[in-house]
């Protein structure tokens, strides 16, 4: 660059609006046209200063104007100022509704300070205000036009944001930041000294870049299988003195990520035909090992989610063992990708199919449950990462019929729904339980259903108060079902 564009560029004074719905003027009276409307982050060019007004160019809106000064803060450029800009920058990121202000701060930041005071702090400070504005999107109500200003505001900066349609299996839209400044906090780990990111910092930045909402649902099964696995290494990169540096409410939210990574491995490789066992049970033991003590209502909700995740897969986690009975359930392939499941009597001869019914799911053979009269089987199905059904056959004068039970009425989204017991043959009830995460919201039924029809009988959030529950309850399930938690 020449010596005269370079000391051009040196003189530039740069500010940034400090809040929202400033005005640029077109003229410096109060009483001037608004030819636009500025919002908190917006950085501007100051060219020149008019009786308390900055004449100032927006270069993102190509346009100019003026502001109050009192709505602007000049900016400095050189390392003394870094300081200042740097404790400006410490409070917005704890300050919802500042976000874009903040990025600006750190985009100054990084401007001002000299090389060997970029630290992980920045970095992680950036990505905490820009997955806020992404997560505030979506709930905070009356203030879309703000929100969506702001993120304008933050793309000015090289803030990144991806929406992915039909998140979770619902119809909406899933708004999530990029995490390029939390990879930026992993890179920093294997520097030293001050740059070095602290175990907070990247236990902070694993969990903001391995979040389950944030995985794209378009992704095939190899892809969604590959970066599963990348999220267990990120997950597993945490030594005994990187966890024992964690206060204990961070080492439970490691805990909670991996066991809804691990369930989703688990089903990742039932899809291509892999064992998943030790995945599922890895889930399991991950969930298992959480302190419920230290557990804050957010990470509450985080334990529920982990806790439907694992109760779709666990059976992948129980050992394979035939039962016992004449009724049993044979696998074979199908179409392509499909999984045919035969329900027959093990005790005729030839052993003749009774019925069959093939899926594109993962059939978990191990849940399989035959009625004391043999009149019934129950298994589990697990039709997408995190969606288990329950398939119900029952016989009938005019032969065998296949129910199937889903979690909830909406979705799929996350959710499970598992046999919880057989009543005596002659009084004909089923007993299920059903969990589904939907739109936020969690609901957990237990239910005493009629074996024939599947109608409901009685339903309860709480098993104590179903009679039929005490009575009748499997032994088994009572022991390894996470309804029960």
């Amino acid at each position: 660059m020449p010596a005269a564009a370079t000391a051009a560029a040196a003189m530039t004074v740069l500010a940034v609006v400090a809040q929202d719905h400033v005005p640029l003027r077109a003229g410096p009276a109060a009483t001037a046209t608004a030819n636009a409307q500025l919002w908190q982050g917006e950085l501007l060019e100051v060219r020149a200063h008019h009786q308390g007004q900055l004449q100032v160019y927006d270069h993102r809106l190509e346009r100019g104007g003026y502001v109050r000064e009192g709505e602007a803060r000049v900016l400095g450029t050189t390392p003394a100022d870094a300081p200042q800009m740097l404790s400006v920058l410490r409070f917005l990121r704890d300050t919802p509704g500042s976000e874009s202000l903040g990025i600006a701060y750190a985009a100054a930041y990084w401007k001002a300070a000299a090389p060997e005071a970029m630290t992980a702090e920045v970095f992680d400070a950036l990505g905490t205000m820009a997955e806020r504005l992404a997560q505030g999107a979506p709930t905070r109500q009356g203030k879309l036009d703000a929100i969506a200003a702001h993120m304008d505001v933050a793309t000015q900066y090289g803030v990144k944001f991806v929406t992915y349609a039909n998140a979770g299996g619902t119809d909406s839209v899933q708004l999530c930041y990029d995490g390029d400044a939390f990879r930026r906090v992993l890179a920093l780990s294997a520097a030293s000294g001050a740059v070095r990111a602290t175990p907070a910092q990247r236990a902070h930045a694993t969990l903001a870049i391995t979040r389950h909402e944030c995985m794209d649902p378009a992704m095939a099964p190899k892809e969604r299988k590959i970066a599963d696995q990348q999220r267990a290494d990120l997950l597993d990169m945490f030594n005994a003195e990187d966890l024992a540096q964690l206060d204990e409410s961070t080492r439970n939210r490691l805990r909670l990520r991996r066991a809804g990574v691990w369930a989703a491995i688990a089903f990742d490789r039932s899809r291509f035909q892999e064992p998943s066992q030790a995945a599922a049970q890895r889930a399991v033991d991950e969930l298992a090992a959480i302190n419920k003590s230290e557990l804050s209502d957010e990470d509450a909700a985080d334990y529920t989610e982990a806790a439907i995740r694992i109760g779709a897969v666990r059976w992948a986690a129980a050992p394979l063992v035939t039962p016992a009975g004449k009724l049993q359930v044979q696998l074979q392939a199908g179409e392509p990708g499909q999984t045919c499941v035969h329900l027959v009597d093990a005790t005729a001869k030839n052993v003749p199919t009774l019925a069959q019914r093939c899926t594109y799911g993962t059939v978990w053979t191990a849940s399989a449950k035959t009625s004391p009269d043999s009149r019934a089987l129950a298994l589990n199905v697990e039709v997408l990462d995190g969606w288990t059904e329950l398939w119900v056959w029952h016989q009938e004068t005019d032969g065998w019929k296949l129910d199937m039970l889903t979690p909830g009425n909406e979705g799929p989204g996350l959710g499970y729904v598992e046999w919880a017991g057989w009543s005596p043959p002659s009084r004909g009830k089923l007993l299920v339980v059903r969990e589904v995460k939907f739109n936020g919201k969690v609901t957990r039924r237990f239910e005493v259903l009629r074996t024939d029809s599947l109608l409901a009988v009685k339903t309860a959030n709480e098993p104590k108060k179903l009679d039929a529950f005490g009575l009748w309850a499997d032994a088994e399930w009572r022991q390894d079902t996470v309804s029960l938690r």
